[in-house]
C-alpha cells in the first residue's frame, strides 16, 4: 500500500528502551531513531511519545533496581529525563533533525488553555520540521494527575493532533488469541475493527495475550478510535519497519479501518476536550426528542427538550447530558443550573432563549466512553 504525506505518532516504552540493569540500551535507542528518521526522509510528519525517564535515572540516585516509591521515582524521573534528551537531541542531530522535549500531565488536558496551547504548540513544531518528544511529566505527577501509563497518553496526543495513525511499539508482535508463550497453536490477530469487552476481558486475565501491558493498550487504540484514528500494535526491529507499518505491512496488529480507502474522521480539538478531559459540574436530562436531535441530526439543546437539571454550575461550565438513566454526551451549558430550573418549575419562567447547548458546543459519546465516565 503506497502512503501519502502522513502525521504519525509513535509510542515505545521503557522496556524496549533501557537495559535490565538500568540505563539506556544504545542499540535500541539507535534503532528507533533510524527508523523515525526514515519516516521523516520520506515526508511523514513524526511525533515520539517515549517512556524510559525513571528506568535511565534510578541507578544515578544509587538504586539497584526500579524503585517503587513515588518520590523515588519521580526523582529518578529527574535525572533519566535528561539523561534521555540528550540521547535523542544527539542521535537525531546526526541526521539533521532538530527535537523539543514537552512534558504533560492530565491536568494539562483538563484545563482548557493549557490543552489550547499544547495543541497550537505541538503544531507549531511540527510545521516547523521539528520532531516532538513527549512524556508524562513524572518529577511532578501525582496518582490523581497521571494517564496510567504512555499508551493512553501517546492516543490523547494522537488525537489532540489529529494523526493519521497511532503506534504502539512494544516486545511482542500484536494481539494473540491466546498467549504464544504457552500455547503453540496461538493465532496473530492481524486486524481487529474494533476493541470489544471481549477482548478487553482477555487482555485483562493474567497473560491471556502474551502481555501484561496489552490490556492498556487496548484500551489506548479504543481511545485514538473514538478520537477518528486507527492504532497499531506491533514491534519495530529494522530501520524501515516503521515505514513498513505505515504501508500496512506491519509486524503486529491493526486496530481499526485502516488503508488508502479508509476517510480520515477528524474529532475538533474542541469536543475531544469537552468529552474527554474537561471537568463535568452537573447533569442535564433530556427527552428522547432532544436525544435524537443530538445524537442522529446533529442539531443544538433546546429549552424544550430538558426534562431535569442536576447539581450546581455556571454558564460556559461542561455538563453531562442523559436520557433516561443513560449518558450520550457532554457539553458546555448557555445557562446556570439555578437558570434553568427555574424555567422548568416558574409559572413565569424567566426568558431565556431557546437554545441550551449549541451543536458546536456538544460532543456526543459513545456507549462505551459513556459507561467509562459514570
Amino acid at each position: 500500500m503506497k502512503s501519502s504525506k502522513k502525521r504519525i505518532v509513535v509510542k515505545v516504552g521503557s522496556s524496549s528502551l533501557a537495559l535490565p540493569q538500568g540505563g539506556l540500551n544504545p542499540a535500541r535507542l539507535e534503532l528507533l531513531v533510524s527508523a523515525l528518521v526514515r519516516l521523516r526522509q520520506a515526508g511523514h510528519e513524526t511525533l515520539l511519545v517515549s517512556s524510559g525517564a525513571v528506568a535511565s535515572g534510578f541507578v544515578g540516585l544509587g538504586y539497584q533496581q526500579r524503585p517503587r516509591t513515588l518520590v523515588a521515582k519521580q526523582a529518578a524521573a529527574a535525572i533519566g529525563q535528561s539523561m534521555l534528551m540528550q540521547q535523542y537531541a544527539a542521535l537525531f542531530q546526526q541526521h539533521g533533525y532538530t527535537v523539543a522535549q514537552i512534558l504533560l500531565t492530565r491536568d494539562d488536558f483538563s484545563n482548557r488553555e493549557r490543552y489550547q496551547h499544547a495543541f497550537q504548540t505541538i503544531s507549531l513544531l511540527v510545521a516547523r520540521g521539528v520532531i516532538p518528544i513527549i512524556n508524562e511529566n513524572d518529577t511532578v505527577s501525582v496518582a490523581e494527575l497521571t494517564f496510567g501509563d504512555n499508551d493512553m497518553l501517546g492516543a490523547l496526543v494522537a488525537g489532540l493532533i489529529h494523526a493519521d495513525l497511532y503506534v504502539m511499539l512494544t516486545d511482542i508482535n500484536g494481539l494473540y488469541d491466546k498467549d504464544p508463550r504457552k500455547h503453540r497453536d496461538a493465532k496473530r490477530i492481524s486486524r481487529l475493527e474494533a476493541v470489544t469487552p471481549e477482548w478487553e476481558e482477555r487482555a485483562g486475565s493474567a497473560g491471556a495475550l502474551g502481555t501484561g501491558g496489552m490490556r492498556s493498550k487496548l484500551l489506548a487504540a479504543k481511545t485514538a478510535l473514538q478520537l477518528g484514528l486507527p492504532s497499531f500494535i506491533g514491534i519495530a526491529e529494522q530501520p524501515d519497519s516503521l515505514l513498513k507499518i505505515l504501508a500496512g505491512e506491519g509486524d503486529g496488529t491493526y486496530i481499526g479501518s485502516y488503508g488508502d480507502s479508509t476517510e480520515k474522521i477528524n474529532v475538533p480539538t474542541r469536543k475531544q476536550w469537552i468529552a474527554l478531559h474537561s471537568p463535568v459540574k452537573g447533569q442535564i436530562i433530556v427527552d428522547e426528542g432532544a436525544a435524537e436531535a443530538l445524537l442522529q441530526h446533529s442539531r443544538s439543546l433546546l429549552l424544550a427538550g430538558v426534562r431535569d437539571v442536576r447539581g450546581f454550575f455556571q454558564a460556559g461550565d461542561v455538563v453531562e447530558v442523559h436520557v433516561a438513566d443513560r449518558l450520550i454526551g457532554r457539553g458546555i451549558s448557555r445557562y446556570a443550573a439555578s437558570e434553568l430550573k427555574q424555567a422548568l418549575t416558574a409559572d413565569r419562567p424567566p426568558v431565556l432563549a431557546n437554545e441550551v447547548i449549541h451543536r458546536d458546543q456538544w460532543a456526543a459519546l459513545p456507549a462505551p466512553v459513556a459507561q467509562q465516565t459514570r
